[in-house]
């Protein structure tokens, strides 16, 4: 039976510092950006500091209130139902960039498809619970479980953002596997996806253009190659040590978003492969304090929602580190706990108190 322990430690200082370097390399990578939108070095750090602040002190009240509320069908639907409201609604509001990702109010913004991964993740467990031995039934079992993830992958894809709505579908497939799904449905869902990835890579031009320029970025140096190459600069100019915090050059205007994005890259010019291996260290602790909790969780509901958590966490860093190493195609996904977002980093806070939560009542 379940008893109640201590908070995971281990799980709760990693998170801090993350954000506590996240921080950092904000102020570090937006300082001459924010000087110049804003007047003041500190413009998008003040910002950042005020949602980690937020983030963190929900992070521990979260922590405090028993994962178990959360099981109840009024707490899962309304979930759907509203994240599923704010993605249709997010439509409505003026694009940013060709893009309706945001909705903007009384000078705040909100991405909804940030709500959507622990919504998606939450269904599952829930859903899952109680039919997890059954989930070889297509029909009754798997359908039902994927429908909500494929259709907030529909609408996020609309946005338009394919990297998210990919993230998407990567953390509902790590709770399903977990849940015990043949292998061989995964192999049917990627075969079924060839053709749509066709039509949304290849048949739309600035994504054919992104897809050329990270096959052979050195074709077009100066135009659809620039951002790959100049993080790959930024990378191999770090060296072990780095050129030192705050000395970084390819943050001055040659690498896109390097405060959101590309943050890992800075990171990699300032902090050096040590520096970069302590970041990619401290999101190994996460992963496996993560899988612990859910090994360790006798309530399935719990195991599932550890799963897509932690899921959560280590699919995006995997999708932004390799963005920057240039292992797989641009794609808009944030650096957990270190890249600039509000919204982003509160939600994910927030989600870590419930896996913090889960923790205390391991066996």
């Amino acid at each position: 039976m379940a008893k109640r322990v201590s908070v995971d430690k281990w799980l709760f200082t990693v998170t801090l510092l993350l954000v506590f370097i996240g921080l950092v390399m904000v102020f570090s990578a937006s300082a001459v950006m924010a000087k110049e939108r804003f007047g003041s070095p500190y413009g998008f750090l003040v910002r950042q500091m005020a949602w980690a602040v937020a983030g963190i002190a929900f992070m521990i009240v979260i922590m405090n209130v028993d994962y178990k509320n959360f099981r109840r069908p009024t707490v899962v639907f309304s979930f759907l139902g509203i994240t599923s409201l704010l993605l249709i609604v997010v439509f409505l509001f003026r694009d940013s960039h060709n893009t309706h990702r945001w909705i903007k109010f009384a000078g705040l913004s909100f991405q909804p498809s940030e709500v959507a991964k622990p919504t998606l993740i939450l269904y599952l467990a829930y859903f899952l619970e109680s039919r997890w031995q059954q989930i070889t039934d297509v029909k009754n079992v798997l359908i039902p479980a994927v429908a909500p993830t494929l259709l907030f992958a529909l609408l996020i894809v609309k946005e338009p953002d394919l990297g998210t709505a990919l993230a998407c579908v990567a953390i509902s497939t790590a709770v399903l596997f977990v849940a015990g799904m043949n292998m061989k449905y995964l192999w049917y869902g990627l075969a079924a996806s060839v053709l749509p990835l066709y039509f949304l890579i290849v048949r739309v031009p600035w994504r054919w253009a992104r897809m050329q320029a990270f096959l052979d970025p050195f074709k077009d140096p100066q135009g659809k190659g620039f951002h790959i190459i100049q993080s790959m600069i930024a990378v191999s100019t770090g060296g072990l040590t780095g050129l030192g915090l705050m000395e970084g050059k390819q943050k001055l205007f040659y690498l896109p978003e390097p405060h959101t994005d590309f943050i890992f890259a800075v990171t990699a010019e300032e902090l050096g492969l040590w520096g970069s291996l302590l970041m990619v260290g401290l999101f190994g602790i996460f992963l496996y304090r993560g899988i612990r909790t859910a090994l360790r969780t006798g309530d399935i509901f719990g195991k599932f929602l550890a799963t897509g958590i932690t899921a959560m966490v280590v699919v995006q860093a995997l999708f932004n580190i390799s963005v920057v190493l240039a292992l797989v195609p641009a794609k808009g996904i944030p650096l957990p706990f270190i890249s600039y977002g509000g919204s982003s980093l509160f939600i994910t806070l927030a989600s870590v108190g419930v896996l913090l939560n889960i923790s205390q009542q391991a066996e």
